[in-house]
């Protein structure tokens, strides 16, 4: 459940993910030396340093004798004072700076004042006001005295270069390492948009590089692709020269159909148009997306072109809405296919069509829906498939296609990186075909 969690604010991409890697483990690394060096080094020797300071200024105020004036403080401890570079203020005299000071990033002066306080019974305040001096506040019989002395007597000197260069050498390395990881992640990046290209059905250039494991990968995917380059060529030139073969008899026997009487050969004529529709259906297939190469192209202005042509075929299509501007990397020929296909699906067992098109920054939807009988939700999955008849449209009679129209713009879709999506239709209560397309 844990993991669940945290996988939802993990980032996506490969160099999110690479520079996570590389950054989690150098801070991670960071804070766990700084703080076993604060502890072992930074504490441990300010304390030592502190108490041995704490010994002298307890030997100094043990020299003070309990009648001696205030003013003759400072005399009377220079011989002891002087060889251990203590400054004494008798007093009544200002100090160089303020009881308590201390700056907010002076962390070692945290470890001096607790040191200090432990160590010094008479201790009444410290002062660590920079990097060179420290004064401390004593009680004495003959009042508070002020002692002054180097700062590095109490503590390491500049503790905060130690974080100044782990920050500096840390960033430095891991830049490093992310441009040498970024040249290793590159042609992952190369084989993934050349199969993302391949899957919307274009062919971009590509070579394979990098270690050996991707170099295995971009191999494996030419092979993959040049194969289903191989079955798609196949599969047009089988289909292709079927069709092509049938229509040179099926004109011989509409030619000699047309020499009978009119009332025999009608029923006759009638099976020839019907096998003439399959087989433009089953070359249409056979094509699929092959046809061009995708370009910028205006799916407004696509799909106001296929509605007008309907409605010059008297056939009742309606545009109801067309949102958004700009273009879509589309094969028009392909796409204008598989749009009329629905289009042609709807009338032919609804009569009544309606489409909108929808375009936002990042898909592009094209909806057709008809006021037919539609399609139930447990045989949808399976009318996308090719040579697939539905009860509504076993009747050759009434004319039904050889079920390919649904398949070829399914394909069509997915040779567009989109998907075909059949559903129910709320306003007219027939079948909702949407082709849904990232942009």
């Amino acid at each position: 459940m844990f993991f669940r969690w945290l996988k939802r604010y993990l980032p996506r991409g490969l160099y999110s993910r690479a520079a996570l890697i590389l950054i989690l483990p150098v801070v991670t690394l960071q804070l766990v030396v700084s703080v076993v060096f604060m502890q072992r080094h930074f504490e441990g020797v300010t304390r030592q340093m502190s108490q041995t300071v704490a010994r002298e200024v307890q030997m100094l105020v043990g020299e003070l004798p309990p009648d001696l004036a205030g003013a003759a403080i400072t005399a009377h401890l220079r011989p002891l004072s002087d060889p251990l570079e203590i400054t004494v203020f008798p007093p009544g005299t200002t100090p160089p700076a303020p009881m308590g000071l201390r700056r907010w990033y002076d962390i070692t002066g945290l470890y001096v004042q607790s040191s200090l306080w432990e160590s010094l019974p008479e201790l009444a305040g410290i002062s660590l006001p920079d990097d060179y001096d420290a004064l401390l506040f004593v009680d004495t019989p003959q009042g508070q005295i002020v002692l002054q002395l180097d700062r590095a007597r109490l503590s390491a000197s500049n503790a905060h270069q130690l974080f100044v260069h782990m920050v500096f050498f840390g960033g430095l390395m891991t830049l490093i390492a992310f441009i040498y990881l970024r040249n290793q992640l590159r042609p992952i990046t190369r084989l993934a948009r050349a199969a993302e290209a391949f899957g919307k059905g274009r062919t971009l250039p590509y070579r394979p590089t990098g270690a050996t494991e991707v170099r295995a990968a971009g191999n494996a995917f030419l092979d993959m692709r040049a194969r289903i380059e191989r079955q798609i060529e196949q599969r047009t030139q089988m289909l292709s020269g079927v069709s092509h073969d049938m229509r040179t008899p099926l004109t011989r026997l509409r030619l000699g159909l047309s020499m009978l009487d009119e009332d025999d050969a009608q029923d006759l004529l009638h099976d020839v148009d019907d096998m003439q529709r399959m087989l433009d259906e089953f070359l249409a297939f056979s094509r699929g997306a092959a046809e061009g190469d995708p370009e910028p192209t205006d799916p407004l202005q696509l799909v106001r072109g296929v509605v007008e042509d309907a409605k010059r075929s008297n056939q009742d299509v309606t545009l109801i809405e067309a949102t958004g501007e700009g273009t879509v990397q589309l094969n028009p020929t392909a796409m204008r296919r598989a749009l009329s296909n629905l289009v042609e699906n709807g009338v032919r067992y609804g009569g009544r069509v309606e489409v909108s098109v929808t375009l936002t920054d990042k898909s592009l939807r094209i909806r057709v829906e008809d006021n037919g009988r539609g399609i139930p939700p447990e045989e949808r999955e399976h009318a996308l498939k090719a040579f697939t008849r539905l009860d509504s449209a076993r009747n050759q009679n009434r004319g039904g296609g050889v079920g390919l129209g649904l398949a070829i713009a399914n394909d069509i879709a997915r040779a567009h990186g989109g998907v075909l999506r059949l559903g129910s239709s709320e306003t007219l209560g027939g079948l909702k075909a949407d082709i849904v397309i990232a942009r």
